[in-house]
C-alpha cells in the first residue's frame, strides 16, 4: 500500500473532521495509563485548535483517496529553530521511511527546523527509527 501524506487547508476542516477523528482520538487515549488530571487537551480541543487555523492538521492517504491515519501539529517559535511539535498522530501503516520523508518536508515547507514530540515507550522506539532521539523526561504534579 501507498501512503501519501497531505496536509488539510483549514477550509476544509469540518469535512475532514468526521473521517479523522477517531485516529486522533486513539492517538490521545491508546495505552494511556496517566490519571485523568494529566491530560492538557482532549479530542474536542484539538478540533478547535485545528479549526482555528493553530494547529496543522495531516492526512495519510492510499491509493484509493482513503484516510488511513492522521497527524496534528503545533509550532513553537525559539530563537534556533521553528519547532514542529506533533501533538496527536495515529493511523494503520502510516509509518515508513517514505511517509516520514513526506511529513518531514512539509513541515519544512512551514519553516520548521525541527520535529518534536512526547509518546509512550513504544512511540518512542517506533520514531527511533527514524533518527529520534529522546531528550528529557517530562514530570509533573497536580497544584
Amino acid at each position: 500500500m501507498t501512503i501519501s501524506i497531505r496536509p488539510v487547508d483549514v477550509n476544509y476542516t469540518q469535512q475532514t473532521w468526521p473521517l479523522v477523528k477517531s485516529y486522533l482520538e486513539d492517538a490521545l487515549t491508546k495505552g494511556n495509563d496517566f490519571p485523568d488530571w494529566a491530560a492538557c487537551y482532549n479530542i474536542d480541543h484539538v478540533q478547535q485548535y485545528v479549526t482555528a487555523g493553530q494547529w496543522l492538521l495531516l492526512v495519510a492517504i492510499d491509493e484509493q483517496a482513503q484516510i488511513q491515519g492522521a497527524c496534528t501539529v503545533s509550532f513553537i517559535n525559539y530563537p534556533l529553530h521553528r519547532v514542529a511539535f506533533v501533538t496527536c498522530i495515529g493511523g494503520k501503516l502510516i509509518s515508513s521511511q517514505e511517509t516520514f520523508a513526506q511529513l518531514k518536508q512539509i513541515l519544512k515547507s512551514h519553516g520548521a527546523t525541527k520535529i518534536q514530540g512526547s509518546g509512550r515507550d513504544s512511540i518512542v522506539r517506533l520514531w527511533k527509527r527514524y533518527n529520534f532521539e529522546p531528550r528529557n523526561t517530562l514530570v509533573e504534579v497536580l497544584l
